[in-house]
């Protein structure tokens, strides 16, 4: 069978055919009981001439109205003596049910034969091995079943003007115009089904909703958006990434800060990075690659050392580093070589917004718990057990900060700089007989050298001196420095030797022999070196003429001689 119930034959041409004419199928209805044209010329219709249809004035029509061919619903046709095809409207189903007599005439039999009664006996169709409804032939004119009344029969065939699609399988054509609704893979499989089985879906049994196939193609739709929106989404981070690490400048701001203020310590050895991390930290700069780009790029960025900086937060790296190098960002406390402790805890007190004396009362307290060395405070006649122990350097020392804390980083940086010198071991080698002894003769050199060019004949001075055998000062000393340690002052005139004698301190060294109990101030790195290493000379004695010139003696008569040029100098100078 074909689509509609149609046979294998050729089908007759149709009046209403756009391929054929535009006769229209209406222009050649009959009212019931009436033969179409009955012999009569053929009615023509002004806006449907039907000039081709032949001579039908000869009544050449066939009997047999109201015979129904259900599986066979076509329209045969037979020719006139002049090979002109002439429509019957017999087979029309509109003419069902009438039985109308036309006049018959002899024609040539086509397809058939003529029966006894005249009429055309025509052979019936071969059946369709297809179609089930024509599987049991009928003759024609016999009683057929209404075979288009049962639930899986297609509907009567309707003429070519009258037919419509049918509105489910619009629905399942529109439903799947989206390549997508398809579906792919395992579901293209399930539903590739025999030509029948199609039929039979558009006609509503067997199909899948098309509601279901909306939903999983919405479902395939979110997954592809999800999968492709990701995948764009990363490939656009890991590029925009890539060219900020490679190409674009490291993250800063802009200007010298937002006002705010914030206290940053940088410890000691710290490189660039090391000092970016700590000033992000604190918010002063965006990123640690902007500050070690702008320390580079700064001529003097490599010389910024350890200690307490007074900045702002949002600044400029650029800013930042210039800041940095200026003594105004300084928090520090900068401990010059050959100050006394005193003036060291009287400088912490400021620093820290505390009265006058509170440093001096921690260290006097809690000097125990700062982590001396073993061999730190060996005599009970020393004055202070920390002097000589906080490290000429610079420490940070920032408003909140605890004496006590400042302190003992500036006793952990003694001890380590006293260690790497080995004082326990070069001791012995120099006579002497304790480390801190060495530390000492180190503070004394610091003090009584005016120049570092001199620290070396300085400290051998001092060597001389402690010799027993010593008969230019017979043991002693006699350093300036030592009266004015014990008394707390600092000057020149300290009175004469006779009135020094007379002043019983174990610090006095007009009076006693050997050195004094402990250091006299904080010496630095050259004095400690000078100490460790004197130079070789006889002197005993020496005296600064000037900034350029310190004179050095052997006897006393000489030195004399040098304290006379000192004292001329001095008045030329108005001292």
């Amino acid at each position: 069978m074909t689509e509609y119930g149609r046979g294998p034959g050729s089908e007759p041409w149709h009046p209403e055919d756009p391929l054929y004419g535009d006769g229209g199928w209406g222009g050649q209805q009959t009212h019931p009981g009436q033969s179409p044209y009955g012999g009569q010329p053929q009615q023509q219709y002004p806006q449907q001439p039907q000039e081709q249809y032949g001579d039908w004035s000869q009544g050449q029509q066939q009997p047999g109205y109201g015979e129904q061919y259900p599986q066979q619903p076509q329209h045969p046709q037979h020719y006139d003596g002049q090979g002109g095809a002439h429509y019957d409207p017999q087979f029309d189903p509109r003419f069902a049910g009438q039985q109308q007599q036309h006049p018959q005439q002899p024609q040539q039999p086509q397809g058939g034969g003529w029966d006894a009664t005249g009429t055309h006996g025509q052979a019936p169709y071969a059946a369709d091995p297809g179609d089930p409804y024509g599987q049991q032939p009928v003759a024609y004119g016999a009683e057929r079943p209404d075979l288009y009344g049962t639930e899986d029969a297609y509907p009567p065939p309707q003429p070519p003007g009258h037919r419509t699609a049918d509105p489910e399988w619009e629905q399942e054509q529109e439903a799947e115009e989206h390549p997508l609704a398809a579906g792919s893979g395992e579901d293209d499989d399930a539903e590739d089904e025999p030509a029948e089985t199609g039929r039979a879906e558009r006609r509503g049994k067997g199909r899948k909703p098309v509601k279901d196939k909306k939903k999983r193609t919405g479902c395939a739709l979110m997954v592809v958006i999800v999968v492709f929106g990701g995948g764009l989404g990363g490939v656009g981070y890991l590029g925009y990434t890539f060219y900020q690490n490679r190409f674009a400048p490291p993250a800063d701001y802009a200007g010298s800060g937002n006002g705010e203020t914030v206290v940053v310590e940088i410890p000691k050895g710290a490189g660039g990075a090391d000092i970016g991390r700590k000033l992000k930290e604190a918010g002063v700069v965006e990123s640690v690659d902007a500050f070690v780009s702008a320390q580079i790029a700064n001529p003097q960025g490599k010389s910024l050392q350890d200690g307490v900086y007074t900045l702002q937060k949002h600044m400029s790296a650029a800013s930042a580093v210039e800041l940095m190098l200026s003594p105004k960002s300084r928090a520090n406390l900068i401990i010059p070589e050959g100050k006394r402790n005193a003036w060291v805890y009287a400088e912490i007190d400021k620093r820290l917004k505390l009265p006058n004396g509170t440093t001096a009362n921690v260290a006097k307290k809690d000097w125990k718990d700062l982590g001396l060395p073993s061999w730190a405070n060996d005599n009970k006649e020393i004055k202070d057990p920390l002097e000589g122990f906080l490290y000429p350097s610079s420490y940070p020392v920032a408003k909140g900060m605890k004496p006590k804390d400042v302190l003992k980083k500036m006793v952990d940086q003694a001890n380590e700089q006293y260690q790497h010198y080995d004082l326990t071991g070069k001791a012995r080698s120099l006579g002497l007989d304790s480390p801190l002894q060495v530390l000492t003769v180190a503070s004394l050199v610091q003090v009584e050298g005016k120049y570092k060019h001199d620290f070396d004949k300085v400290a051998r001075v001092v060597y001389n001196r402690l010799e027993p055998n010593n008969t230019e000062t017979a043991g002693r000393l006699e350093f300036d420095s030592t009266i004015n340690y014990l008394k707390a002052q600092s000057t020149l005139d300290v009175g004469s030797v006779a009135d020094l004698r007379k002043i019983h301190d174990p610090y006095n060294t007009y009076d006693i022999k050997g050195l004094p109990p402990g250091p006299i101030s904080n010496p630095g790195a050259e004095a400690i070196e000078s100490a460790l290493n004197p130079a070789d000379g006889p002197w005993y004695y020496f005296v600064s003429i000037s900034e350029n010139e310190t004179v050095f003696a052997v006897t006393n008569e000489e030195h004399n001689r040098n304290v006379e040029r000192y004292e001329k100098a001095r008045k030329q100078a108005g001292q």
